[in-house]
C-alpha cells in the first residue's frame, strides 16, 4: 500500500503548484482592486490627494508608500519630527541604567509604516543624494547596516512629515520650492 503513495506523490505536487498558483494570481487581483479603490478615494478628497501628491515627490517614496502613509498617518503633517518618528516608532530608546549602556532599539508604534518604509528606504539609500550621503556616513562612522536603514527611514517620514506641514513638494539637494 506505501508504494501506491509514492506513485501519486508527482500529481500531488502538480495539483499543489497548480493551486499556489492559483491563489498567487487571486491575491495580486485583491492588491490591485485594493490599489484602485485606495486611488479613487484618495483621488475624492483634495486634501489627501495633495498629501499624497507631496509624500510621492520624496525620492525613494512611490505611490504605494505614499498610500500606506496617507491611509495609516492621519497625523502627518501635525506633528513635531520626535512626536512623528515615535508614532511610527522609528525613535530610538535608550537602553540604560546607572552607569551601564545597553543598545538603543526601536520598537511601539505602527508596525505598518515601519513596513512601508523599509524598501523605499533601501533605494533612498542608494539614489536619494541627500540620504545616501546620510547612510554613507552612518556606516563610515561604525554603525551597523540596519541601525542605518532605520535612520534613512526616520530621515523620509521626518521628511514627509515637514514637507506636508509646510505643502511644499519635494525637489532634490535640499531644495524645497511651494508649489
Amino acid at each position: 500500500m506505501a508504494r501506491n503513495l509514492h506513485v501519486h506523490r508527482p500529481i500531488a505536487r502538480c495539483l499543489g503548484a497548480s493551486l499556489t498558483k492559483q491563489r498567487l494570481n487571486q491575491i495580486d487581483q485583491h492588491i490591485t482592486a485594493l490599489d484602485a479603490e485606495l486611488a479613487t478615494r484618495i483621488a475624492a478628497d483634495p486634501q489627501l490627494a495633495r498629501r499624497h501628491k507631496i509624500i510621492s515627490s520624496i525620492a525613494g517614496l512611490g505611490p504605494r508608500t505614499a498610500n500606506q502613509l496617507v491611509a495609516t498617518m492621519p497625523e502627518l503633517g501635525s506633528l513635531d519630527n520626535k512626536q512623528a518618528a515615535s508614532l511610527a516608532g522609528l525613535a530610538p530608546v535608550a537602553r540604560q541604567s546607572g552607569q551601564w549602556k545597553g543598545r538603543s532599539f526601536i520598537q511601539g508604534g505602527r508596525a505598518n509604516v515601519r513596513r512601508a518604509l523599509y524598501m523605499p528606504a533601501l533605494v533612498a539609500a542608494r539614489f536619494n543624494p541627500d540620504l545616501r550621503e546620510k547612510y554613507q556616513h552612518l556606516i563610515a562612522s561604525g554603525k551597523p547596516a540596519k541601525v542605518a536603514i532605520v535612520a534613512v527611514m526616520r530621515k523620509l517620514l521626518v521628511t514627509a512629515n515637514a514637507l506636508v506641514k509646510a505643502d511644499r513638494m519635494w525637489v532634490g539637494v535640499g531644495a524645497w520650492v511651494r508649489t
